[in-house]
């Protein structure tokens, strides 16, 4: 059997949807001759934990793991915030906003944390791998990123280890959204460009995760960029599906971020409420996962609060079942230039649900298409109040007449075992 080593920062017992992609893929591997080594922090600090990922490792993985340290207690004290506070990935993008503390952090993260704060494992991380790798050896070396940190590991074992490199980009990395708020000073935007491009041109493959992105990465390193898509686990969807009880239930899954607020949604939600009772009286919001201060106000303000349930960070397939009780699934897209590129994790699962999905972005991004191709929701765009509000109309008096549902199909190819056997059959050197 062929070994594969995947240098990652997110592993369990960490959750959210940095966890998943590797997670599935190593999953699956082995079912075509490859054994998973796994490379991770010993003690890393994430936003969220899900202790039952823990058992969708693969038994025949080997984890490997080294300490980490991270600046993260000296950004605590700097802002005031508790040890038992989660250091929330979407920060950058709220600290911008924010008190003067929260933007010197933004600041030092940006100009001396290149390219970013695990980048102090970096050193280390070579000196273990190189003996580690001498002593047993691999076919195969994956970085995926962010953090990119992890591709500077591989950046530097490229020298020593004569074995095929293949760097996963599930995020860009200048081209990423908040990119633009980390103040940086020239010579630092010119360290990070620097960094990026040795990646991209000394990598043997670059992967990333959409047909936009590897448009701009291509753009970026003058060479080809191949797309291997996020996914779903069927495996995942092995549970007794609940019902509404009664509500019309609009969900949305996973870590909401103040860049995806759809304002124009909760303005209709609120008209239509106005408009009819029994909408008003059915009308169920449900958050599970982390949601923005910012997002809580903007609903309440449009006197949506009694209609809200909030369920926090849920077990991975405990979130999952819930889900599978609503009637649409809200799909809002980062309001950035690179939107068009963004293919959320979670819109993979949503595909699974097989319940109509009402995403929230350009009607020309690649989640459109991938919505369209399926026939598995609708787009508005992110001011499309009127349209979002025919839809939810439509689909409300659908519900009422027990009859709501879609006929989607075409999205058996975005399986976790299609889409490992997707990696291997790349041309590695």
């Amino acid at each position: 059997m062929k070994r594969v080593l995947i240098i990652t920062y997110y592993w369990p017992p960490s959750g959210g949807g940095g966890v998943m992609r590797w997670l599935k893929m190593s999953k699956y591997l082995p079912e075509f001759g490859w054994q998973p080594v796994i490379y991770t922090p010993e003690n890393p600090d994430p936003s969220v934990k899900d202790e039952s990922l823990l058992k969708e490792i693969h038994p025949i993985a080997e984890i490997v793991k080294t300490p980490i340290w991270e600046p993260y207690d000296i950004y605590r004290k700097l802002t005031g915030k508790k040890k038992s506070d989660s250091f929330k990935a979407g920060y950058i993008s709220e600290a911008s906003r924010g008190k003067w503390k929260d933007k010197i952090s933004v600041f030092l993260r940006g100009n001396l944390l290149i390219p970013d704060p695990r980048t102090f494992w970096v050193s280390p991380s070579v000196r273990f791998l190189r003996n580690y790798l001498n002593q047993n050896p691999v076919d195969l070396i994956i970085t995926t990123g962010p953090p990119h940190s992890m591709h500077l590991i591989g950046l530097k074992l490229k020298k020593y280890i004569n074995v095929p490199w293949l760097a996963d980009f599930r995020d860009p990395w200048t081209e990423i959204d908040f990119y633009h708020r980390l103040k940086l000073t020239r010579w630092a935007d010119k360290r990070h460009r620097k960094l990026e491009q040795s990646v991209l041109t000394t990598a043997d493959i670059v992967t990333t995760v959409s047909p936009y992105l590897k448009k701009t990465t291509e753009k970026l390193a003058g060479r080809r960029v191949d797309v291997i898509y996020n996914g779903f686990d069927p495996e995942d969807f092995r549970f007794e599906k609940i019902t509404g009880n009664g509500f019309f239930n609009i969900s949305h899954y996973g870590a909401f971020n103040r860049d995806r607020n759809p304002s124009a949604l909760w303005r209709a939600l609120q008209k239509l409420k106005e408009n009819s009772d029994d909408f008003a009286r059915q009308l169920r919001i449900q958050l599970i996962g982390q949601t923005d201060d910012s997002i809580l106000r903007e609903i309440s303000a449009c006197g949506l609060d009694e209609n809200l349930r909030m369920e926090g960070h849920l077990p991975h397939k405990e979130g999952l079942q819930l889900l599978s009780g609503s009637q649409i699934l809200l799909l809002p897209l980062n309001n950035a230039p690179n939107v068009k590129g963004i293919l959320p994790g979670k819109m993979y699962e949503y595909l699974a649900l097989q319940r109509p999905i009402l995403a929230i972005g350009p009607s020309d991004g690649d989640f459109a298409e991938i919505l369209h191709s399926t026939r598995s929701g609708i787009t508005c765009d992110f001011q499309e109040e009127e349209k979002m509000a025919d839809t939810i109309e439509i689909w409300y008096k659908s519900f009422v007449n027990g009859n709501l549902g879609i006929d989607s199909g075409g999205y058996d190819r975005f399986s976790r075992r299609t889409l490992a056997q997707q990696i291997i059959s790349l041309p590695f050197a």
